[in-house]
């Protein structure tokens, strides 16, 4: 008979402190599932999602933050239970919205849908005299071409099927080059997993939607993490043949880059560039392989929508204030839009302030980690380059966090110390390099120097201010990233409306709006026109004001028919122009009670979310 006693336990102690980091993992993630199936999207208010929430998830990214900083900081624990704990920040933090909205958020992710639409019924590119201005989008093809395959190939009816999970797919196409980028400088997880989270709870910007630079954000990150890895060691490339075979790589990361984004090659470009300032950097391969690109696209398949814009984009060279200022129908308004704002530049501006408080702190890591440092400060001449639709202040923080999030680390965490120092310290014979040599990174003793946050002692009290720090980045991203879903959600009732209208409208209708946020916006753009009044001069848009239905029936009157000529006006059009500083939601409802009680209109279709008139065409065209 076996002694049962002989046998080894079933749960030792060293098995319990290795599940340990579990415990809070699953009951945020418990907490999380409660909340999203208890909270209620139907009425959003100015703040969002925010308000919305269910406590419980509040509680749970509470519960997520300090068991991560407690287990990343913990040298016993295996080394997975980080990536487990970011995959946990991910899921609550980029799924929630896939989970509780019924539809996809953002109406320009609507928009990229129906270039793809299009780009599947027309069989091939097209150019501005065949489809206008949304011809610029089949002058960089390369995103929507890939995503024409991918519909097909799956089956589905449109990417609308699965678009609305796009910002948890591109947040994770990002998390291997910033592995690979943050490993080239230093192997101490602390400091890795720590700079994984700012960078993931700072990257608020919104661009992870279904679009061409979240894929393109991706491709740059990893022309960089080559680049860092293969082109900056000494035999990183393992001879001529190696190194060849990272080039094409790079090649063909910059190609797809080039044809499918606009900015994103010259974020590159000037990113590969900076790098050459580090000595141990300096080969002109990448630089000019991206630069070559870039030109041969531009001068070919892009020159058209380049030809046109040029004027302009010469224009805005040198004006910086221009560049970074926002234009009409892009100022919050109102006590949610605005506090939203404020979140967002103050979380931007704690990263950005964390980063400095590294650099500061951490002697060690501006010296031997300065390509990232390079890679941080290279978008910030793009502020003097172009306004990018008022949107380059959000690009430039968003090709600035990688570097910067990695520096933000730095001073949160004690003292640490790179590859490339402790690589010195072996060469010299230091005790570090003798007593512990397969370590990468090991902690500096004290210098006297006062730390700037309390992170240096090992006490209890030494982790709690970093704690606050990190809890209150987490907490803030909410608000940034969703707290303006009242006008990017769009509920299903406003879609069903939407669809009605194209599905009636006959090639030569025109579809007239009060702003393009609605969904299905650009949908037929091939054969429907479509007009979005507030984009107009603000006198016509004053007219329209005074006299709504007159004015409106005298810009649509053009259409011949079998054309018809539709006026449009749903709740994601009201959200945008209430919070973005167009019209009050007094002034669209009279614009539409005008509609509605003049006899040169009829009703086509009205539900909770919005109505659709048609003008008639006999005497409606009259003023």
């Amino acid at each position: 008979m076996t002694d049962l006693s002989d046998l080894p336990p079933v749960w030792s102690r060293r098995r319990g402190l290795a599940a340990r980091p579990a415990v809070p993992l699953l009951a945020a993630l418990a907490l999380w599932g409660y909340a999203v199936r208890h909270t209620d999207v139907s009425r959003l208010d100015d703040f969002g999602l925010v308000t919305a929430l269910h406590p419980g998830f509040w509680a749970g990214l509470v519960v997520l933050t300090a068991g991560f900083w407690f287990t990343v900081r913990d040298p016993r624990r295996p080394g997975g239970w980080p990536a487990a704990y970011v995959l946990g920040l991910l899921l609550m933090e980029r799924a929630t919205q896939a989970v509780l909205y019924p539809t996809p958020l953002y109406a320009w992710a609507w928009k990229h849908d129906a270039v793809v639409d299009h780009l599947l019924t027309a069989g091939g590119l097209q150019t501005a005299g065949q489809i206008g201005d949304m011809a610029v989008y089949d002058q960089w093809p390369g995103f929507f071409a890939a995503q024409a395959a991918l519909v097909r190939l799956l089956g589905v009816e449109s990417t609308a099927m699965y678009m609305a999970w796009w910002p948890l797919v591109s947040s994770l196409m990002l998390l291997l080059p910033l592995l690979l980028i943050y490993r080239t400088f230093t192997e101490d997880r602390r400091l890795i997993w720590t700079a994984v989270w700012l960078f993931y709870v700072g990257n608020w910007v919104g661009q992870d939607y279904f679009s061409p630079q979240s894929v393109a954000f991706a491709l740059h990150l990893g022309v960089l993490a080559v680049v860092l890895r293969r082109y900056g060691r000494p035999g990183g490339g393992r001879g001529r043949r190696g190194q060849a075979v990272w080039t094409v790589m790079t090649g063909v990361m910059v190609t797809a880059i080039v044809i499918s984004h606009q900015l994103t090659p010259g974020m590159l470009v000037v990113s590969l560039l900076a790098l050459c300032v580090v000595r141990r950097y300096r080969d002109w391969v990448p630089p000019v392989t991206a630069v070559v690109l870039f030109l041969a696209w531009c001068l070919t398949a892009a020159l058209p929508f380049l030809s046109a814009a040029m004027p302009d984009m010469i224009r805005s060279v040198g004006d910086v204030g221009g560049n970074v200022a926002t234009g009409y129908g892009a100022t919050p308004t109102g006590t949610g839009a605005v506090a939203t704002s404020w979140a967002a530049r103050l979380l931007s501006g704690s990263v950005l302030l964390l980063a400095v408080a590294g650099v500061w702190r951490q002697r060690v890591l501006r010296h031997r980690a300065l390509p990232l440092l390079l890679i941080a400060a290279a978008p910030l001449p793009m502020f003097v380059a172009s306004g990018y639709g008022s949107e380059m202040i959000f690009r430039v923080l968003m090709f600035m966090l990688p570097g910067a999030a990695f520096f933000a680390a730095g001073a949160l965490l004690p003292k640490v110390r790179t590859l490339a120092a402790e690589a010195d310290a072996e060469a010299r014979g230091t005790s570090a390099g003798r007593t512990a040599p397969s370590t990468a990174v090991a902690t500096a003793p004290a210098t006297g120097r006062r730390p700037l946050l309390p992170a240096v002692r090992r006490g209890p009290g030494g982790v709690r201010g970093p704690l606050l720090v990190l809890l209150g980045a987490t907490v803030a991203f909410v608000p940034s990233y969703a707290g303006k879903d009242r006008i990017n959600y769009f509920p299903p009732q406003e879609v069903a409306l939407v669809q009605q209208v194209f599905d009636e409208a006959t090639e030569g209708s025109m579809v007239v709006a009060a702003n393009r946020n609605y969904p299905l916006a650009h949908a037929s753009y091939g054969t429907v026109d479509h007009y979005w009044f507030l984009d107009d001069d603000r006198r016509h848009v004053d007219a329209i004001v005074r006299d709504p239905a007159a004015t409106l029936a005298g810009d649509m009157a053009g259409v011949e028919h079998p054309g018809r000529a539709y006026f449009l006006l749903t709740q994601g059009q009201f959200a945008n122009s209430e919070m973005n500083g167009q019209l009050t939601a007094a002034q669209l409802d009279r614009i539409r009670r005008s509609v509605a009680e003049s006899p040169r209109f009829r009703l086509v279709a009205e539900n909770s979310a919005g109505a659709v008139y048609e003008l008639r065409r006999e005497g409606g065209a009259e003023r």
